[in-house]
């Protein structure tokens, strides 16, 4: 059989659109045409979360349904609150600290092209005006893994990162409604209701999973910034890809959202996962409203 390098017709009607005919021929398309084929879903907002306890939780209190966008597995679904609906997908990180989430993100808006994107899940608190159980939501984080390695010991050269300011503004609106620190009340799947409270502060980040309230990246946060109240281990890596992302689709802006599961001192364990990231989940429920910010394209 001779080989054709053009278009051949057996009879009957055929259409042919973005095609060339002959030797070398090339098809441009267009942006905006590439980009409806590669986002045929939308969300208003992206969530994160790292441990299966936080991404259970995300989903249990916001009622998401698993979904398959290409070869990731993502949870999504609208969620109404206050007469406010919210289109939200969520992906849990492959794994722990900052270059996973950096990935995280980059799924959530490739696929879903989201407004906003919601690190949400459980965190250490270093300050005395939070307690286990408590909710930090932050449009601030500062990166404290920066160092030189010097014959006289380290030294830390920390990088703050805020969200834009419509996202301060979102924050701040938030608060007014529900006060500060707003006061929350939970049941648990096992019945028990619990109170705690959300407040809003900037976060320490690292790689360094803390076990000592005195250690001396606890010292370098306090004195870097002594209204810190948190730390984790990824929400640098949020920041960054935020920061450095490019083209469109554009994320407009990025949240913090941590439930203290411990007081990062030498008692620090796992036990407190569970309530915390439901708190979490909990006060990301009754924050969705305030993160309406407009997407460019949405449909």
């Amino acid at each position: 059989m001779n080989s054709n390098s053009g278009i051949v017709n057996y009879g009957g009607s055929m259409e042919v659109s973005q095609s060339a005919v002959g030797h070398g021929a090339t098809v441009n398309v267009s942006a905006d045409r590439e980009q409806k084929a590669r986002h045929g879903k939308r969300a208003d907002v992206g969530v994160i979360t790292v441990l299966g306890k936080e991404a259970k939780a995300v989903y249990e209190v916001l009622g998401l349904q698993r979904a398959r966008n290409g070869n990731l597995p993502f949870f999504e679904g609208t969620v109404n609150v206050r007469d406010a609906v919210t289109r939200v997908a969520a992906i849990r990180a492959l794994s722990q600290g900052q270059r996973s989430t950096v990935m995280a993100f980059d799924h959530l808006r490739r696929n879903y092209n989201p407004a906003v994107v919601v690190l949400v899940g459980v965190g250490g608190g270093i300050h005395s005006d939070v307690e286990i159980g408590d909710v930090v939501v932050t449009p601030r984080v500062v990166y404290y893994d920066l160092r030189k390695e010097t014959p006289d010991g380290q030294r830390r050269r920390g990088e703050e990162r805020e969200a834009p300011a419509a996202i301060g503004h979102a924050i701040n609106s938030f608060f007014i409604d529900y006060d500060e620190p707003a006061d929350f009340q939970t049941t648990d799947p096992k019945g028990i209701t619990r109170e705690y409270r959300a407040l809003t502060g900037p976060i320490g980040s690292g790689e360094a999973v803390i076990a000592d309230a005195e250690s001396e990246i606890i010292r370098y946060l306090k004195a870097f910034n002594d209204k810190i109240l948190a730390v984790d281990m990824e929400a640098g890596g949020l920041t960054q890809a935020f920061h450095e992302q490019d083209g469109a689709p554009a994320v407009r802006g990025w949240v913090v959202v941590r439930g203290i599961s411990d007081d990062a001192s030498p008692t620090k364990n796992d036990g407190y996962h569970d309530i915390a990231a439901r708190h979490a989940a909990t006060v990301l429920h009754t924050l969705l409203p305030y993160l309406h910010l407009p997407t460019t394209g949405a449909t």
